[in-house]
């Protein structure tokens, strides 16, 4: 029984950081990882086995990667529309000393 809860935990870490490595903004990678590791948990719930766990973090891992790009693209698009480039914001430009 212990076993098994070793194999499951290193599955699902495993998932999830195979997940995270396909994201690339910071909503993004947080998204696969909080999608994963609850997705891992109602898959064990609903399932109570390995199978239904990976699954679970599989299909979690993917819905929060798309829900975390969304929001990635919605506050570039933000930042983009109030700060243009060139238009003297701090981040955009960098100081001038």
């Amino acid at each position: 029984m212990i076993k098994s809860r070793y194999w499951i935990a290193a599955a699902a870490a495993s998932s999830v950081m195979a997940l995270a490595g396909c994201a690339s903004g910071p909503n993004q990678n947080l998204g696969t990882g909080i999608g994963a590791l609850g997705g891992a948990a109602v898959g064990h719930a609903i399932g109570g086995n390995t199978g239904a766990t990976l699954g679970g973090a599989a299909i979690g891992g993917v819905i929060g990667n798309q829900v975390g790009r969304s929001v990635d693209e919605r506050n570039y698009y933000n930042q983009q529309q109030y700060y243009p480039p060139g238009s003297g914001y701090y981040p955009n430009n960098g100081p001038r000393y």
